[in-house]
């Protein structure tokens, strides 16, 4: 299959990379805007597998232009599609009374227009039966519990959710199959820098083994469906 895959250079993005590409029999372009630990998924993944077909590319899905991002995949993978893995994005942990109308615009920039741009610059290689993954959080699942200084991210994630019930529908013609993942915690660079003092019961690769797996079977269940992976609520 042909897959994309943002926020690829670390944490959970970066274990999914290295799941995909163990097998050879996928293609992947992994994208985040990070060219040193690119460069570094690359060698790894090379180590594991010197056979496999990666495609490293520093990229910023808010603020850089698709054309070339097309170009290459007119070129490289043939024009077509398989997956696209909607993973980047950042996280804010600031009480509400401090935030900054600029932190706000960040968080739904990075985690929710970002992905907005990519799905309407990539859709139209995406062929009947192809399954876009967003790569959403339990602070934006309905009903959960909520954390102090997550509102600005928390309500990022919760439009992704949304959108990804809204796509499943507009899509559902093309037989695009769209579903949203709301992650609990994974002990990742971004949460350790978060939750300095909190200890996840999931490693990153763990979670990225299981976000490999869902990207290549979970359409074949489920449509337009926000699923909790957690163990807990946070």
């Amino acid at each position: 299959m042909n897959i994309i895959i943002t926020g690829a250079s670390s944490g959970v993005g970066f274990e999914a990379v290295i799941e995909l590409i163990l097998s050879g029999e996928h293609k992947v372009i992994a994208l985040a805007r990070s060219q040193d630990k690119l460069e570094r998924l690359a060698e790894i993944a090379a180590g594991l597998n010197p056979d496999c077909t990666l495609y490293p590319i520093t990229f910023d899905i808010v603020h850089d232009d698709y054309n070339d991002l097309q170009q290459f995949i007119t070129t490289n993978f043939d024009g077509k599609i398989d997956i696209l893995i909607n993973n980047a994005g950042v996280l804010i942990n600031k009480p509400f009374t401090e935030l900054l109308e600029t932190d706000f615009v960040e968080m739904l920039q990075s985690n929710f227009i970002g992905h907005v741009r990519i799905i309407q610059s990539l859709y139209r290689f995406m062929p009947a039966g192809s399954h876009i993954v967003n790569i959403g959080s339990m602070g934006g699942f309905h009903g959960s519990a909520k954390f102090t200084g997550l509102s600005a991210y928390s309500a990022s994630k919760a439009a992704l959710h949304t959108l990804t019930e809204c796509l499943a529908q507009e899509f559902a013609e093309k037989e695009i199959k769209v579903n949203c993942l709301a992650l609990g915690s994974a002990q990742t660079e971004m949460l350790e820098k978060a939750f300095p003092d909190y200890q996840s019961p999931v490693m990153a690769f763990e979670m990225g083994k299981y976000i490999a797996d869902f990207a290549l079977t979970g359409h074949k269940f489920f449509n337009g469906k926000v699923l909790p992976v957690a163990t807990g609520t946070l």
